[in-house]
């Protein structure tokens, strides 16, 4: 029977916000997306070279995942709070195991391209679904164990996870195919992830105090807000990752790869030894401060005139948005009771997945029209705009208190 952090046995405080007791949680969210990672850099060359599709078809194939996640979002956080965050792993791992046998699939239908693509597509809707499982499930398991005081902690790390188990799986999916084949990418993931079932089904089960789930459109209408703040300052990291490469070949550089590394480095150093500031400081001085720093790396990138120049502003746009999501979220959490707070986070990291989905068309269009630096000029406008929202945000949220305390006056005086 699940029992809540509240009901849980003395516990180390130190222990429950330890990088150890979070990390056995947000470790699930670490294999999710090194499965994601490991066909990354294969399969657009499988679809396009060895089952004979154009490269649009090729595309299709990798962004109808984030489909899959965008709308799974929102049903996953539901999951998490009325079965459990567990129950969401669990499922999610589940999918995952699917998607590595239809990977595997994929690979002994090559001969048959239409039908090779059809599997490969089910494979790629299945783990779209079980990333949603596993992240947000993970995360409210993460923050149920280590008390809502280390909230921002846990969505600290389980970020570093999500792009961690990316950036290893990628190079390694390229090896593995190298050496053995599309299958043995569908192996490994399907044996990951029914290693991690099995390590999900031994770990407590931990859930909320029970109370009335507020209607999805009640947590939508209170966490859209912070999601369009996340979606707009996320746009930062989509150009850099969909765009910097292209634009240093029109500009005939070399090495751009490296601004790709330093955006991820300067990501992570700010998540490890600024993460904590979120707990001193809020939410919103912390995402105010960071969205200014994203600011300064993308009027960087838009009047950059050199590679150098180029790997500065991307290194500053990855210290900025570092703490854009954990900040944010944090507040947006906070806005709904604890037992909607996996519904919340499905919510809020959708609009996440919306900006990595829209980038593309939309600063691609400018490209085309205005050329290489109106994307940056759209990103930094977009990032200001985040800006304004922060501070509508927090306004409103000080005017909810001061009315809260203004309307227990009377009673504490009596």
């Amino acid at each position: 029977m699940p029992v809540s952090a509240a009901r849980l046995p003395q516990t180390d405080a130190a222990f429950r916000g330890s990088l150890r007791n979070i990390f056995s949680y947000v470790f699930f969210t670490f294999i999710c997306y090194l499965s994601i990672g490991l066909p990354l850099a294969v399969l657009p060359p499988f679809v396009h070279l060895q089952l004979g599709y154009s490269a649009l078809i090729a595309g299709l194939a990798i962004s109808i995942q984030y489909v899959a996640t965008l709308f799974s979002r929102p049903w996953a956080g539901r999951i998490s709070d009325q079965a459990g965050a567990k129950i969401s792993v669990m499922w999610g791992m589940g999918s995952i195991i699917l998607s590595g046998l239809l990977v595997i699939a994929t690979a002994e239908l090559h001969a048959a391209p239409w039908i090779s693509f059809a599997v490969l597509i089910a494979s790629r809707l299945a783990l779209g679904v079980g990333e949603s499982l596993v992240s947000t499930g993970s995360t409210l398991w993460g923050i149920t164990a280590a008390g809502p005081e280390n909230t921002a902690k846990v969505i600290g790390y389980n970020g570093i996870s999500t792009y961690g188990g990316v950036a290893a799986g990628a190079p390694l999916g390229v090896i593995l195919h190298q050496l053995w084949g599309l299958s043995a990418i569908g192996l490994l993931t399907a044996a990951m992830a029914v290693i991690c079932l099995l390590l999900a089904m031994r770990r407590p089960s931990l859930a909320s105090e029970p109370g009335e789930h507020m209607p999805f459109s009640h947590v939508l209408g209170r966490v859209a807000p912070h999601g369009a703040g996340l979606a707009l300052g996320g746009l930062g990291y989509s150009v850099i990752a969909t765009f910097i490469t292209l634009f240093y070949a029109h500009q005939q550089w070399s090495g751009a790869a490296l601004c790709l590394t330093a955006f991820g480095g300067a990501f992570i150093l700010a998540r490890v030894f600024f993460i904590g500031t979120i707990r001193a400081f809020g939410g919103f001085p912390v995402a105010k401060a960071s969205l200014l720093i994203e600011a300064v790396g993308a009027l960087v990138l838009w009047r950059c005139d050199s590679p150098w120049t180029a790997l500065a502003g991307s290194a500053i746009v990855g210290l900025g948005f570092s703490l854009v999501f954990p900040s944010i979220g944090v507040e947006a959490v906070e806005r709904v009771p604890e037992f909607n707070r996996g519904t919340a986070l499905g919510v809020y990291t959708a609009f996440a997945d919306v900006s990595f989905f829209m980038t593309g068309p939309i600063a691609g269009a400018l490209i085309g029209w205005y050329g290489y630096p109106s994307a940056f000029l759209f990103t930094l406008i977009s990032i200001l705009v985040a800006l304004g929202i922060v501070f509508a945000l927090q306004a409103r949220r000080r005017s909810e208190l001061a009315r809260l305390q203004g309307s227990r006056a009377p009673s504490c005086a009596s």
